[in-house]
């Protein structure tokens, strides 16, 4: 058997924490998982797991040929990726997560110009609003949008930020009013949006000279699409945060109306993010610059 796939199987064994996640993940059998573990062993004459019924468990030598097995791994992938960057094209396949909506309407448009751009390359896309693992989940770039977790091995870098308004339909204000400041908020129902049964944050709002602003809002409904929220809003259900991009049609066509103009658009971050590696891979980075490039002029 080839040494550094079965290393590889191994790591991701390990990484996940068991053979059957890893025969998954990887697209084997079970008893191919544990085959390549076994020739690790009797290559080396040392046990490296310790395996019973319930559970499997790294020995005190499989935990140090684990950590030099990542180091071997990455090395080996960053001397692919310079042979890849000697042919100034990228390919192979690029394994993307992104959240659902921002990625199917601003980040997908961005790789499949980039994948006919370049016809060696492949692109595996995964549109999820769950913070899918770099490492464990085996993607080698990840698109987030707000806050970010301090998390350390990964790299990233802002691709875009997005203006957000709080926006409302004319039918909707004739009823209700118009709230001339962010205080007023409070006076109106809100269309919220919460992702994976969880709201995700108050509304933001910027103050020359102060801290942000934080508003929970409060209404009703609650939705986990924004443009579910955008075609609500426009239905006279109440007030949205939404991004400009997003509304900004709906606006102009007089569907929706931007509300405390005198207020600046929060500035909602979009990152790229991936793991730290002596050689960044140049499809990672020639997909990192090119959302760079597109997603402003798209935000703005």
């Amino acid at each position: 058997m080839d040494r550094l796939e079965s290393m590889a199987v191994f790591v991701r064994a390990v990484d996940l924490g068991s053979f059957a996640a890893a025969a998954i993940a990887l697209d084997l059998s079970g008893p191919m998982v544990g085959k390549h573990v076994r020739f690790l062993e009797e290559r080396l004459g040392v046990r490296l797991i310790n395996r019973t019924t319930r559970r499997q468990s790294l020995t005190d030598f499989g935990r140090a040929y684990y950590e030099r097995c990542r180091v071997v791994l990455a090395e080996a992938e960053a001397a692919d990726a310079l042979a890849a960057d000697q042919l100034s094209e990228p390919r192979g396949k690029l394994r993307v997560t992104m959240p659902a909506h921002f990625g199917r309407h601003c980040v997908t448009p961005v790789l499949l110009q980039l994948a006919r751009q370049y016809p060696m390359l492949e692109l595996d896309l995964s549109l999820s609003d769950r913070f899918a693992d770099l490492a464990e989940d085996g993607f080698d770039l990840a698109i987030r949008t707000g806050d970010l977790d301090d998390k350390a091995g990964v790299i990233a870098r802002r691709v875009a930020r997005q203006g957000m308004v709080v926006c409302a339909a004319p039918s909707y204000l004739q009823h209700h009013g118009e709230p001339l400041r962010i205080e007023d908020l409070a006076n109106h129902q809100a269309i919220v949006y919460r992702r994976l049964g969880q709201i995700v944050q108050p509304w933001l709002f910027m103050r020359e000279g102060e801290p942000v602003q934080e508003i929970m809002p409060v209404g009703r409904l609650r939705l986990d699409d924004l443009d579910a929220i955008a075609d609500a809003a426009v239905e006279g259900m109440g007030l949205a945060w939404l991004p400009w991009w997003l509304v900004r049609e709906r606006i102009r066509a007089g569907a929706l109306a931007a509300l405390l103009p005198d207020h600046p658009r929060y500035p909602y971050d979009c990152h790229a993010l991936w793991l730290q590696t002596p050689h960044l891979p140049l499809k990672v980075r020639l997909a990192v610059d090119a959302l760079a490039a597109a997603l402003p002029k798209l935000m703005g």
